[in-house]
């Protein structure tokens, strides 16, 4: 989900197109304009076709925010941070950055989505019926109420992470009292859905409809890799519940003198030894933490003149954690701050450095040894 065009905020929540939003933009405006529109509404001039083609197809993506945006107002009230809206190829997501504390959350934020969207579907029903004798006006607004229609029908399906497979997951949680294993549950019954929509799609294909066989597959597709996702993830957080920082970090860790210059730094440490990150002290005081994505971002021909403490990211800006830090939370703080790796401080003083790869190599470890 990278590469996005941020439109805006709402709510402090940014709002951002994928470019594979513009693909769908384009397949289903030229849908409405060669296929729905003229078959239902024969003697519009072309241009009109099109025009209110792209119209519809902004609103139906406009329709999408709002089934988001309702997701991201519950998990707000329920003082869970979203990250973003995302606008792409399949729709839209709302990044929501923890879990629900309860099973009664979890309905309430799921099942807002297709709420929103069922009333969305009866306001544009609502608004055919007084203008359906203008096709101008009556057109958009029938093809929007059944999208919006069969958007709310489609997410109240039983399967991870459609929000249908959300609200079965809050029911499991709570008749089981375990999250994990209702996530467990959702995400096979998610699985099974995805396998449904892969069979349909091949069966469509060898019926004659190419490309309506090929989208439901991709649906499918896409469906199986997030299941499985939400599986492997819930399985890791199982493995690694009670596991503290203090036992994963790394106790040696590289260290450079603020004043040294970047090229000399290159040269000496990273060229020869494959260091990638550095923890920058004076006098045994943290200072900063320095990447190669940090050096990255330096024109070559500056880096002679360009000493370690220009580029840092400073101590005061960093994220860090405490060695009897949950290895979870840590992750979340790595996450939140978008680096590979943070520093481990005991009061003033550097412990040890946790990074991403160290925390991949201890759930390997575990797994080899069935822990």
């Amino acid at each position: 989900m990278d590469a996005k065009i941020e439109l805006g905020r709402i709510w402090g929540i940014p709002i951002r197109l994928h470019p594979s939003w513009f693909l769908v933009f384009g397949l289903s405006t030229w849908s409405l304009a060669m296929g729905f529109f003229p078959e239902g509404y024969s003697g519009l001039p072309t241009a009109a076709y099109w025009l209110l083609g792209a119209l519809t197809s902004i609103l139906f993506f406009g329709s999408v925010l709002v089934h988001e945006l309702a997701h991201a107002f519950f998990a707000l009230r329920n003082e869970i941070p979203v990250r973003g809206i995302t606008l792409f190829i399949f729709g839209g997501v709302a990044q929501i950055e923890k879990e629900p504390c309860s099973p009664g959350a979890e309905c309430r934020i799921a099942i807002a989505g297709p709420l929103a969207s069922l009333g969305l579907a009866g306001l544009f029903g609502g608004l055919w019926l007084l203008c359906r004798h203008v096709s101008y006006l009556a057109a958009p607004n029938i093809w929007l109420a059944r999208i919006n229609l069969t958007l709310a029908v489609f997410n109240m399906i039983p399967g991870f992470p459609l929000d249908g497979g959300r609200i079965l997951r809050s029911l499991v949680w709570h008749f089981t009292g375990s999250f994990y294993r209702a996530t467990q549950v959702a995400a096979s019954t998610g699985q099974l859905v995805a396998l449904g929509f892969v069979s349909l799609g091949v069966f469509t294909i060898f019926t004659g409809s190419l490309f309506n066989g090929l989208w439901l597959a991709f649906i499918g597709w896409f469906l199986q890799n997030a299941a499985v996702s939400s599986q492997t993830w819930s399985s890791v957080q199982q493995s690694l519940r009670g596991v503290v920082v203090g036992q994963v970090m790394g106790r040696d860790y590289p260290t450079v003198s603020s004043l040294l210059p970047v090229s000399q730094l290159i040269e000496e440490r990273i060229l020869t030894g494959a260091q990638r990150c550095f923890l920058v002290t004076d006098k045994g005081h943290l200072r900063g933490l320095l990447t190669l994505r940090d050096i990255a971002a330096i024109p070559q021909r500056k880096r002679r003149y360009v000493t370690v403490r220009e580029v840092m990211v400073p101590f005061e800006r960093l994220a860090r954690v405490q060695p009897h830090t949950e290895l979870l939370a840590a992750l979340r703080t790595m996450d939140d701050a978008n680096v590979a790796q943070v520093p481990v401080v005991e009061g003033d003083e550097i412990v040890g450095i946790l990074s991403r790869e160290q925390v991949i190599h201890y759930i390997r470890l575990r797994a080899e040894l069935g822990v």
